[in-house]
């Protein structure tokens, strides 16, 4: 698997991608060190250049960011992503068979990895703080890209395909919900304390 060619796939030929996805070869390992690992790091990255650079906004005003700080930020939400993914990864798997799917955690591990892919990619808007609503485009990008992989991936039966899609992306917006809340109230409680 080339990196930049299966990143311009999935966001730019997602419905192809997907189908490359599925057949593909892989184990949980390597969807993490070759893919994973690495996307997650862009907006782990950018968001710590801007922080520290630009600062964080909090109302109207603008506060600077210590490096220190901004480092253990980056480092925490960096291997939260990761974490995240797996749990969701597991969740699909987990549920499978509640929507008449088969159990393969290889699989089901595939559909949060690669979905996170705009995600990951439009992190890069996190380095100037008044461009980071991009980020949460490409959040909402990634969501479709979810649709498509568990259609494609887990080849989710029509009837059943809506309500395992809602179930999965509510699961994934508490996951994160959870732990943007946990390194937000670790690493920058102080700063939004009156």
């Amino acid at each position: 698997m080339n990196l930049v060619e299966r990143v311009k796939g999935i966001l730019l030929k997602p419905k192809d991608e997907w189908e490359n996805v599925r057949t593909e070869a892989t184990t949980v390992q390597e969807l993490f060190m070759q893919y994973a690992v690495i996307l997650a790091a862009i907006p782990a990255i950018s968001g710590l250049i801007g922080k520290t650079v630009f600062g964080m906004s909090i109302g109207f005003n603008s506060i600077h960011i210590p490096f220190g700080t901004s480092i253990g930020w980056a480092v925490v939400s960096y291997l939260f992503s990761l974490v995240g993914v797996y749990i969701v990864g597991y969740i699909i798997d987990a549920l499978a068979p509640s929507f008449d799917c088969s159990k393969d955690l290889v699989q089901s591990m595939k559909v949060p990895v690669y979905a996170m892919t705009a995600s990951w990619v439009g992190g890069i808007f996190t380095i100037f703080p008044p461009l980071s609503f991009l980020s949460f485009l490409a959040g909402i990008y990634s969501l479709v890209l979810m649709y498509i992989g568990l259609k494609s991936v887990k080849q989710v039966p029509q009837e059943k395909m809506l309500g395992y899609f809602v179930v999965v992306i509510l699961i994934t917006i508490v996951v994160y919900i959870v732990i943007g809340a946990i390194t937000s109230a670790v690493f920058f409680r102080s700063y939004m304390m009156p």
